[in-house]
């Protein structure tokens, strides 16, 4: 496999129907919002969902959620230390900081992708100064926003049973009470690109850039939850520019501008994907595919 050898560009259009797409745990979990009212998703929130698409696809991640471990570590720490050849360059005869970063990309597409902080301080008793290394990642990713304000539903739910046992037996418990938020409906767009001076640190490849396209494909697939039901969330489409050169023909900025997403005139109430137009103004040189979500 080679190392990427062209500036790739990227933007995905997905739809949310009843669902809560990114709690704000400051804001009790209520889906993300900017101050005028448009939806938000995180880019960490975006991300976990491709590494674990990634993960899905039979890659080997670094950062792991919780729920989702095909292994007996419980920290990226555990995992670190348990990988031999990243150990090799941390401590002993011969510690290299750049040769443990590569040993860590090798190893792990995340990383290789997103880059990582490495940064574990030594063992107790023990005069090691522990690891400080950082790794750029060649594949950014914006904050996904809705084209328009959305309006959030607030539900008061109940527990049918209590988890502890409440000190008056003819009262429910505190802990029976909950409150429940989900966007009626929004279009949201996200940005991102892939950098190839970036690519060439990490090693990451073309061959990896595909396998990123693909989870944007699938990046609610295996994603569900009770505030994010099946199908509740959708990719409708994913724009792929793939540049001539390693620098680009144009900027990131002049390319993802050149993807509008508009409310239609006609469009009386929003409540699906054709309430809105999509055009791409077109740039000399440089192409652009469309993928379907699946």
């Amino acid at each position: 496999m080679s190392t990427l050898d062209r500036k790739i560009d990227f933007a995905v259009v997905f739809s949310v129907h009843n669902a809560n797409p990114n709690g704000d745990p400051l804001n009790g979990n209520r889906p993300r919002q900017n101050y005028e009212g448009h939806g938000e998703m995180s880019d960490v929130s975006l991300k976990r969902k491709i590494r674990n698409r990634l993960q899905d696809m039979g890659e080997s991640l670094l950062v792991q959620s919780d729920d989702r471990r095909v292994d007996g570590f419980r920290s990226i720490k555990e995992r670190v230390d348990a990988n031999e050849e990243v150990q090799e360059f941390a401590k002993g005869k011969k510690p290299n900081n750049e040769l443990y970063a590569q040993a860590a990309c090798k190893e792990w597409i995340d990383v290789r992708s997103f880059g990582q902080v490495f940064a574990f301080g030594g063992a107790e008793g023990t005069s090691g100064g522990g690891v400080s290394i950082g790794v750029r990642g060649p594949v950014s990713i914006h904050a996904a926003v809705s084209i328009d304000p959305i309006d959030i539903t607030s539900t008061q739910i109940t527990k049918s049973v209590n988890t502890t046992t409440p000190k008056d037996p003819n009262k429910r418990g505190s802990d029976t009470m909950g409150m429940k938020h989900r966007v009626d409906f929004g279009v949201y767009v996200f940005y991102g690109s892939i950098n190839t001076q970036l690519a060439e640190k990490t090693g990451f490849t073309y061959e990896d850039a595909l396998k990123i396209r693909e989870a944007l494909q699938t990046l609610f697939e295996n994603d569900t939850s009770s505030a994010r039901p099946d199908g509740s969330m959708e990719v409708h489409s994913v724009y792929w520019w793939e540049h001539k050169s390693k620098l680009g023909q144009y900027s990131s900025a002049k390319v993802h501008r050149s993807l509008q997403v508009t409310r239609k005139q006609s469009a009386a109430a929003l409540k699906a994907l054709e309430d809105y137009e999509v055009t791409l103004q077109p740039l000399d040189g440089l192409e652009v595919q469309i993928y379907d979500g699946l």
